[in-house]
């Protein structure tokens, strides 16, 4: 009996009782009568709860009540393991290797499996799938491709035709080793290019700062240098020469002309001409003194010995140098009188005006 059947049973009990009660006290009856309802009650209660019991425990579909079905056949889980089946990459002529556990279940248990070639329906529609996932990937994420092949594959799905649903366990995506090879000796190149640009870029950088600022000229080389070594003032003017002469190298010019006495050896002294010189140009042979650098004028603009207008020059020279330099004056003078009583001695020049101006 349930719980169900057990209320309402104790519900009319209940009820029942009450109605005697009432019945008993309002017409007032004798002892038996009492009694004797109460036994009937007693009866009918018991009565009922064994027919309730008998009835749940008979069987409500009797044999040979319903028709029996035959039970559908148990659905069986097939493989087939492929292995090394080249798929395509982003990269040409760079095809991965898959291998994988294919397993299929055929889409219709009670279809006859004589007319399709499950195995080779399974494995199609498993290579179809993995190969539209690899042909967006780089060859070299293979690792990496592997995991998601794994994951989009290990659902079954069904083929093209709906003959089966199949899907792959246990994927393994590789690359042959002279593909890894080629790939890795790549990738080594992809670095050392990358390295070899950024240092270009910065080796170019550094000398656009170098000759556009820095180097300029010989107080902007200065500034710079007074900046990076702050504390060493006196090392910085001791390098005064070494920054013009790198400026004007930077520029392609000459030594500035306020810092020329800083660089001495960019100005050397004339070379000596080859070979002995006449005892009028032997002075030049030694070119100290401003005579020196004089007498050196003279002879790069083409003056001889003895030619009056080299005389007049020089004289012109010494009277307006003599109130600065005395002796450099009196050198000249010295020197191209010799060039004046040369040309005494050969008959020619002011000098023979002079005598036969005599009495």
């Amino acid at each position: 009996m349930s719980s169900g059947q057990k209320t309402v049973s104790a519900f009319l009990s209940l009820i029942s009782a009450l109605i005697v009660l009432i019945l008993g006290l309002t017409l007032h009856w004798p002892l038996w009568m009492w009694l004797g309802t109460i036994a009937v009650l007693l009866a009918a209660w018991s009565l009922a709860t064994y027919s309730a019991i008998r009835a749940r425990k008979r069987d409500p579909f009797p044999p040979g009540s319903l028709i029996e079905q035959p039970a559908p056949p148990a659905v069986e889980r097939q493989e087939r393991y492929v292995s090394q089946v080249p798929l395509p990459s982003r990269e040409a002529d760079y095809d991965f290797l898959f291998s994988a556990r294919v397993r299929w279940i055929p889409a219709d248990p009670m279809a006859s499996e004589q007319l399709i070639n499950p195995g080779a329906l399974a494995v199609e529609a498993v290579l179809v799938r993995a190969g539209r996932i690899t042909a967006d990937m780089d060859p070299f994420r293979s690792s990496l491709v592997q995991h998601q092949l794994n994951a989009a594959l290990g659902v079954m799905e069904p083929d093209r035709d709906g003959h089966l649903h199949a899907m792959a366990l246990e994927v393994e995506l590789t690359l042959t080793d002279e593909d890894q090879e080629r790939l890795d000796r790549l990738a080594a190149i992809r670095k050392d290019e990358a390295l070899w640009e950024h240092q270009r870029k910065y080796e170019q950088n550094k000398r656009e700062y170098l000759g556009n600022d820095v180097l300029t000229s010989t107080g902007s080389a200065v500034v710079w240098w007074l900046a990076k070594n702050d504390d060493q003032v006196e090392k910085t003017v001791k390098d005064i020469g070494l920054l013009a002469r790198l400026s004007s190298a930077a520029n392609d010019r000459e030594v500035d002309e306020p810092f020329r006495y800083l660089v001495p050896e960019a100005f050397p002294p004339p070379p000596e001409p080859d070979g002995p010189l006449p005892a009028q140009e032997a002075p030049f042979r030694h070119m100290t003194t401003a005579a020196d650098l004089f007498s050196d004028f003279f002879r790069k603009v083409g003056f001889s010995p003895g030619e009056q207008e080299a005389v007049l020059i020089a004289e012109q020279v010494a009277c307006a140098i003599a109130p600065r330099d005395t002796v450099a004056a009196e050198e000249i003078r010295r020197r191209f009188a010799g060039f004046q009583a040369a040309a005494h001695t050969n008959g020619a020049g002011p000098a023979q005006e002079d005598d036969s101006s005599q009495p």
